[in-house]
């Protein structure tokens, strides 16, 4: 009973690991770090960007960086790496576009943050990739690191 059980228990945290693919036009972008896809099917997903926080409706740089995600991805052909929907339902992964970490791109703009609550989620070279985004935009003050001590969405959250 007790190998079944650890078979079963193995078995499990495999598929769990497995991650989904899902392909798909992006014909929304609600804000800096989700877009809305639409699949063959003509089903549409909403997708949380993996990794990453943006500002928030209300916030500084908020519609900029909104913009700078549409400018990357509006109308284009994605492939969504994802592993788990989050509380709203939305498939939280990873952006590709033509190879490009879109995700990735968001923070190299200096319109996201590298959300670090997250990152035991993510491989650790996406981890590093991700957090050394974060320095250079924050070096060379690109997005909304031209402000000082720019408020990060999880914080502004809190306080409303």
């Amino acid at each position: 009973m007790t190998r079944f059980f650890s078979a079963l228990c193995l078995l499990l945290a495999l598929y769990c690991a497995h991650a989904a693919e899902l392909h798909g036009r992006v014909v929304g972008i609600p804000d800096g770090d989700s877009i809305v896809v639409l699949d063959d099917r003509r089903q549409q997903h909403r997708v949380r960007l993996a990794g990453i926080d943006a500002p928030e409706k209300g916030q500084r740089y908020a519609t900029r960086s909104r913009d700078n995600l549409s400018a990357l991805v509006r109308r284009q052909q994605v492939v969504v790496i994802w592993h788990k929907r989050d509380s709203y339902d939305r498939v939280v992964g990873v952006v590709y576009l033509a190879g490009r970490d879109i995700n990735l791109e968001q923070i190299r703009a200096g319109y996201a943050w590298w959300y670090r609550a997250y990152a035991a989620e993510q491989p650790h070279d996406a981890r590093r990739s991700y957090e050394r985004a974060e320095v250079e935009a924050r070096q060379e003050r690109r997005g909304l690191w031209v402000d000082n001590g720019p408020v990060p969405p999880w914080v502004w959250r809190r306080a409303q």
